[in-house]
């Protein structure tokens, strides 16, 4: 017999409906708000960055490719245009991006045959070039392409292109100087937070002279590179995505701190603390790394740590430019609004281009424009039910 679906009350009170949201189990709920915030004109982007940061973070990628783009301001109805043929012609770092874009085999699912394999690493090189040719006052590291690709097995090329444009103008950008003193002055955070959390930890790594050179790694490929799991990678995005650029830096002494037995057992030097360190496990208490990592920023901000002997006076775009960032995110309109300014302007275009060609041709573009028109009014009358856009895929799931 076919289980009945259950139903919201016959009434429809705001009140009842609230109450039945939260008799359901949080996962559902989490989709209830997801999808709530993503519908509000404009977008409630404050509850998106809580949905990210709390447990289960975005769930699924079908929700991600929702919600990233918002975190970053990104219109998905404006994406950058796919690769053009001679993206690869004369670039500086076409033998290094191809270098390590074919070493990164491990990153792709061990199920994916290997010509559909080989065919999204030639992807990962235009993509990586693609950006790169044009925001020329960026430049390529070894690492990047970890980053990369972890975008492009969840969202595909084109939302990764623009998401890649957006975070290598921001959260990474600092790693993108000609140099790495950027780099090395956020690696230096990592101390002052061991020193205020746990001094003895903080004086045994001094001792040792481990330095901070083990975390480059997870610092500048945002764990992908050290982590095996993708389910694992993809958690931290939705929390990097949705928090300050520093972030990673605090992951990283949160994960110190977890190992901080192994590490006062082991010789102090630097030899077998780096050793230690260098090997990341990766059975980790995600979850709960990551809420202390966040009351870690709030009670040790970096404003706080800036203040510290170990941190030179030193201006971190990332940093500098995160309150604007932030605000940019702010009054983005719903993606059922996008469609139908973006449909309006196609309309329009189309109108125009009539408008200016000869009476000869004008009856053939007539034809076009009105196959095209009835395209975009059945378009319409999908925009129309907005709510179900993408409801289908969860929220038919909930009642």
């Amino acid at each position: 017999m076919k289980k009945a679906r259950k139903r919201l009350p016959a009434n429809g009170s705001q009140a009842s409906v609230r109450k039945h949201e939260e008799q359901l189990p949080w996962k559902k709920q989490k989709l209830v708000e997801i999808h709530q915030a993503l519908n509000s004109d404009p977008v409630d982007i404050e509850t998106l960055r809580r949905a990210a940061v709390s447990e289960g973070g975005l769930l699924t990628d079908d929700i991600r490719r929702k919600v990233w783009p918002k975190l970053l301001s990104i219109n998905v109805y404006n994406l950058p245009a796919k690769p053009s043929k001679d993206v690869r012609e004369d670039h500086k770092d076409y033998r290094q991006v191809v270098l390590d874009v074919k070493r990164s085999s491990r990153r792709f699912p061990k199920s994916m045959r290997v010509d559909e394999r080989e065919v999204l690493q030639e992807q990962l090189i235009d993509i990586i070039l693609d950006v790169l040719r044009r925001n020329p006052q960026l430049h390529y590291y070894q690492g990047y392409h970890d980053i990369v690709v972890t975008f492009q097995l969840a969202v595909g090329q084109k939302m990764t292109i623009a998401i890649m444009e957006k975070l290598s103008s921001h959260h990474l950008r600092d790693f993108m100087d000609p140099t790495m003193d950027s780099t090395k002055h956020i690696l230096n955070y990592l101390m002052p937070i061991l020193k205020r959390v746990d001094r003895e930890l903080h004086d045994f790594m001094i001792r040792s002279e481990v330095g901070t050179i083990f975390a480059l790694s997870w610092l500048i490929t945002w764990y992908s590179y050290v982590l095996s799991d993708i389910r694992h990678v993809l958690r931290l995005y939705d929390f990097f995505l949705a928090s300050h650029p520093l972030m990673a830096i605090y992951f990283a002494a949160v994960i110190v701190l977890y190992r901080q037995k192994e590490v006062k057992s082991s010789e102090c030097d630097m030899a077998s603390v780096h050793h230690l360190l260098s090997q990341m496990p990766q059975d980790l208490p995600y979850e709960e790394l990551i809420g202390q990592a966040q009351s870690l920023f709030i009670s040790c901000p970096p404003s706080m740590l800036s203040q510290s002997a170990a941190l030179k006076p030193r201006n971190i775009i990332a940093i500098s430019t995160f309150t604007d960032f932030q605000k940019s995110t702010l009054r983005q309109r719903p993606d059922s609004v996008l469609r139908q300014q973006h449909q309006k302007r196609h309309k329009n275009q189309l109108t125009l281009t009539l408008s200016t060609q000869p009476t000869s041709t004008n009856q053939l573009i007539k034809m076009a424009v009105w196959g095209l028109s009835a395209t975009l009014g059945a378009a319409a009358l999908a925009v129309a039910q907005t709510a179900m856009d993408w409801a289908p895929e969860f929220l038919s799931q909930l009642f």
